[in-house]
């Protein structure tokens, strides 16, 4: 039972809210301000899904930067408000296209409206989009949103491929549940491989921690098809152990849990290409895996929408190299100056790219000015106040090459405690049509003729907004 369901940005304004019950002292606003003080006290990135203030429960998802939030003041399990507000999300990409603050400005009446018929005195009714899409008047407003890792939009068509053939632009920014009367949609399936990357440097360039979260979502716009066939690597295999020709039992068992009547397979033969390992991984309970033991194949019938079919996990022992190093070298000016000269090197291959890549560098408090030489045009890079820290922002870097920068920073006082003060680096990038795990999309195939030829695009993309390098 939920009392209150808001949608905050990441800047704490309240984009949307709904009252379903009146149960709340006090009005939106405070609900609002309480919640986002509550979150923002928080350290980074440890912000609990559930919290409690005065008899009333907060829980919360963030999806593109976006807070939404469930409040309820009875016993209501949280995993189940969870799965709710996840679903919400789902929905609002199926039918806006995606989600982002102007997405949720521009369609404010046809979000209430998705809210009133999913919720009945904060009672959920059906998540169903096709039950719901019986019921929904409102037409959506299209934004034209740029970003790489929200799925539903453009990013992963922005970047050059070595492919002769890709999809338009816009092929996946359009809602999967097309407006009334609207019989000109193509009917495309869109696979998504995507990885988040989270590593620790130390100073002496050795790796302390590296971890891949992996998942493979499928975005389906065929109002009905049969089933689905999708081949992964050959030699992909769950578990530390032997790689080649045993399957890993602890790893694999993770991977069959929850499915009543089917037992980890005791052997898989060895194949010919690269061996791609992962430490656990988790299916949809929709995906059928009686072909995943002798040939890797998923077998799925998809409905129209958004489906996470698997996820996996990589820990440590990674199979390629880390797409960056950084070269630091601190230095003191007989004026009092701090020189920080810093290269980095993408150690991606020459075919491959990085995008959208930031540097930060927290720098010492008393810093007053900064001078910056660049290596090329297109860096910018600028001191934040706020922050103390340095922002080095890298719009495209190929692989195999390397860039640099100095910046000469103007700090009264400065000492050899200062010097303690900067670092460590922290990275964000972005890789189109990259996995760090090696895992690749064999085909993608169903296994009865559709009507329309469908379309289908398979397309992978790695990022991080957690890569330490300790200086």
């Amino acid at each position: 039972m939920l009392s209150q369901i808001f949608i905050l940005s990441s800047k704490g304004d309240r984009l949307l809210h709904k009252d379903f019950r009146g149960e709340a002292s006090g009005g939106s606003t405070d609900l609002v301000d309480t919640f986002y003080r509550k979150i923002t006290a928080l350290p980074r990135d440890q912000a609990p899904v559930f919290m409690a203030h005065e008899g009333l429960h907060f829980i919360h998802v963030r999806h593109a930067g976006l807070y939404v939030v469930a409040t309820t003041g009875h016993h209501t399990s949280p995993f189940t408000i969870i799965e709710f507000l996840n679903r919400l999300v789902t929905l609002i990409r199926d039918y806006c296209g995606s989600l982002s603050e102007k997405t949720v400005s521009l369609n404010f009446a046809l979000i209430c409206e998705l809210l009133d018929e999913m919720l009945d005195y904060g009672y959920v009714q059906t998540t169903a989009p096709d039950v719901l899409r019986n019921f929904i008047q409102m037409e959506p407003v299209l934004s034209k949103a740029f970003s790489l890792l929200d799925l539903g939009s453009v990013g992963l068509f922005g970047a050059d491929t070595q492919q002769n053939k890709v999809a338009p632009s816009s092929a996946a920014s359009r809602p999967v549940l097309p407006p009334h009367g609207d019989q000109g949609a193509r009917n495309e399936v869109f696979l998504d491989v995507v990885e988040r990357l989270t590593v620790v440097i130390a100073a002496n360039g050795t790796p302390m921690k590296a971890d891949i979260q992996g998942e493979i979502r499928l975005k389906s716009y065929l109002p009905s098809c049969s089933e689905l066939r999708i081949g992964l690597t050959e030699e992909f295999c769950v578990g530390k152990w032997e790689l080649r020709g045993e399957w890993a039992g602890a790893g694999l068992r993770s991977a069959w849990r929850g499915r009543p009547g089917s037992d980890p397979p005791p052997s898989l033969p060895a194949g010919y290409g690269t061996a791609v390992r992962a430490d656990q991984c988790a299916f949809h309970s929709s995906v059928k895996l009686d072909e995943f033991e002798s040939s890797r194949i998923l077998k799925v019938t998809p409905s129209p929408g958004e489906l996470p079919l698997m996820q996996y996990q990589l820990s440590d022992d990674l199979p390629s190299a880390l797409p960056f190093h950084l070269f630091p070298t601190l230095e003191r000016d007989p004026t009092g100056r701090l020189h920080v000269y810093l290269k980095l090197r993408c150690d991606l291959a020459p075919k491959s790219q990085a995008l959208n890549v930031q540097v930060q560098l927290p720098v010492p408090k008393g810093v007053v000015s900064l001078s910056q030489e660049l290596s090329s045009p297109e860096q910018t890079a600028e001191l934040q106040s706020s922050l103390k820290a340095i922002r080095w922002v890298i719009p495209r870097i190929q692989g195999g090459s390397q860039l640099s920068a100095l910046f000469k920073l103007e700090i009264p006082g400065l000492s050899s405690s200062s010097l303690l003060e900067v670092g460590p680096v922290n990275m964000s990038f972005e890789l189109p049509m990259h996995t760090c795990s090696g895992l690749q999309i064999r085909f993608l195939r169903f296994t009865a003729p559709q009507p329309g030829l469908p379309h289908h695009w398979v397309r992978y993309v790695s990022h991080s907004d957690s890569y330490v390098i300790r200086l």
